[in-house]
């Protein structure tokens, strides 16, 4: 009996040792890996049931990220295959150093220099722990301004500038993306996918205005860092940053639009800095700015000189803001702010361009979060802020643009491919008035034929622009027997465009090589389920990001119940 009493005691004791030893090696579980690849670099996030213990290092020939998680299990499917990156190839397992480690090798078509880092789990719940390790695709930094030489004459403007005819360079940021979804709606709408949308036909409306040029720092769903958003405005030297947003609050009652700026003592903290940053500060003030950097007893100078320049930038903020309130309450829509507000917020930190932020209504709220994703009210939306916009460069024309010189007379140079429409267009005139400009009886030109264009005297017009086709850039992997007249085909694009996107010098293709494809969503190829055991229809919605209704209307279903192994049709929109 005292044995038998002995064995239980030390069995029960070992069951309760091993149950503790599987606890603390099992402390946390990799749950899923999802890839956001994006223009500048590719993001991997990692879903973890816990905070990440982890380490890392790299391996050439060939080049590898090695990461190593502790006390971690997996609880997904692995290799997985990546087809969207030009820098990662596969993420697999791999034998672990020590027992209860995870290892996870990340193959790469390159040596890429990767960021990792963990975030916290997400307000929502949306998202739990994750580990977030960035690869930069290598590409080209924006480029500093060069000082100029007092010993050589040095030009700093570009013809279009000094002819009078340069475009007015609008940077529209669509908020959050990829990995952040931002602000989730009570029927689980991201804001994201909203701002996209929105920042897309506001894109639209402004590229339809001669002498203005909208540029994106996100075309799709992936992220881009908030420092690199005012990069891309200033690389494309635009004359303005419009941030698209769309407000939130843990009660649904608030709804309504705002516009905010930069506050004073946001722009103090970032002056402080670039005084201290001498490669940045010469890119903000140019050749001033080299020279200043080459001596640090003209700190108070640089100073004085920023803070000129941040003091300009919000007060031509406030104005784009005033205007931007006052076309959208004109549109009827709701404002929650009638005033521009003062914030402190990383995207409208560049002392060099005038920046706003829109909240273009709160999707909190049940009623805002419909009219957030409805194609009526993005393009009423769109319209008022390409309104203020034009109102505000009427009324304060940058240098150099077509909009300075209006009223004026211009001149241009004929380029091959240039027809007198295209040229009327361009300029906002028409045939008509372009040819008694000239004296000309034919509308035939040559290259290099001069022109003087009458200058336009009533005020610009923002012309309707109805649903703009929303495109989405898609990859296609080469297949043996694709050429580029069957794909462009496939895709309803033209051989040019593809050829244009991909810069390809020669028709000739390689099998396995990956071409960019922008193409509109209802051209594109059909998307299929099929239905597994477990899926539901708002699962299956949720999973493609599209509406319960689109999905029940594109597959004339009388209800939602499904049966395992049903084929259904997902729509693009």
């Amino acid at each position: 009996m005292l044995i038998s009493k002995y064995f239980r005691t030390v069995g029960l004791s070992c069951a309760l040792l091993l149950s503790l030893v599987s606890t603390s090696v099992w402390a946390n579980a990799l749950e899923s890996l999802r890839v956001w690849p994006s223009p500048d670099e590719t993001r991997v996030v990692i879903d973890l049931k816990s905070e990440a213990e982890f380490s890392y290092f790299s391996l050439s020939s060939p080049a590898r990220l090695v990461v190593d998680l502790k006390d971690t299990q997996l609880k997904t499917k692995l290799p997985l295959s990546v087809k969207d990156s030009p820098v990662l190839k596969k993420i697999r397992k791999s034998s672990p150093p020590t027992a209860g480690t995870y290892r996870l090798v990340f193959e790469l078509s390159k040596s890429a220099p990767a960021q990792l880092f963990k975030l916290a789990p997400t307000p929502g719940g949306q998202y739990g722990h994750r580990l977030v390790v960035d690869f930069s695709h290598g590409g080209s930094k924006p480029a500093a301004v060069v000082a100029t030489s007092p010993s050589k004459t040095q030009v700093s403007r570009d013809v279009s500038q000094l002819l009078g005819t340069a475009d007015i360079v609008v940077a529209i940021d669509a908020g959050h993306g990829g990995e952040d979804p931002g602000s989730i709606g009570p029927t689980k709408k991201y804001e994201k996918h909203a701002t996209l949308a929105i920042s897309k036909k506001m894109a639209d409306q402004i590229n339809a205005i001669p002498g203005m040029k909208a540029v994106l720092t996100r075309r799709g769903d992936y992220y881009v860092n908030l420092n690199k958003r005012s990069g891309i405005a200033r690389q494309n030297k635009a004359h303005l940053l419009v941030s698209v947003h769309a407000d939130a609050f843990h009660s649904p009652k608030p709804r309504g639009g705002s516009v905010f700026v930069l506050n004073t003592r946001r722009a103090n903290t970032e002056i402080a800095r670039w005084v201290e940053n001498h490669e940045e500060q010469s890119q903000l003030l140019g050749g001033a700015g080299e020279v200043l950097a080459k001596n640090n007893n003209d700190k108070n100078v640089s100073q004085t000189l920023l803070d000129l320049q941040f003091s300009h930038s919000q007060k031509e903020g406030y104005k784009v803001a005033k205007e931007i309130l006052g076309e959208m309450s004109s549109v009827g829509v709701r404002l929650h702010k009638k005033e521009p507000v003062n914030a402190s917020l990383a995207v409208l930190k560049s002392p060099d361009i005038p920046s706003v932020l829109v909240e273009t209504g709160f999707i909190s709220n049940p009623t805002e979060e419909k009219l957030l994703f409805q194609r009526s009210h993005q393009d009423k939306l769109a319209r008022a802020l390409a309104k203020a916009i034009v109102q505000y460069f009427e009324a304060n024309p940058p240098e150099g643009t077509l909009f300075a010189n209006r009223g004026k007379g211009s001149k241009h140079k004929v380029s091959r491919g240039e027809s007198l429409s295209l040229i009327a267009k361009k300029y906002g005139s028409s045939t008509k008035a372009i040819m008694q400009a000239n004296k000309l009886k034919s509308s035939s030109l040559a290259i290099g034929q001069t022109l003087t264009i009458p200058g336009a005297s009533s005020s610009v017009s923002v012309p309707q622009v109805h649903n703009p086709v929303e495109t989405q850039t898609i990859t296609h992997v080469v297949a043996r027997g694709d050429y580029l007249g069957k794909i462009a085909s496939r895709y309803k694009v033209s051989v040019a465009a593809i050829k244009r996107e991909n810069k390809l010098r020669s028709d000739t293709l390689k099998l396995g090589q990956k071409l960019k494809i922008t193409v509109s969503l209802k051209d594109q190829p059909l998307r299929k389920h099929k239905v597994q055991r477990g899926d539901f229809l708002g699962k299956i919605a949720k999973k493609y990001n599209v509406s319960l209704t689109g999905l029940r209307r594109a597959n004339n279903l009388k209800s939602d119940q499904l049966a395992v192994g049903q084929m259904l049709i997902i729509p693009h929109s």
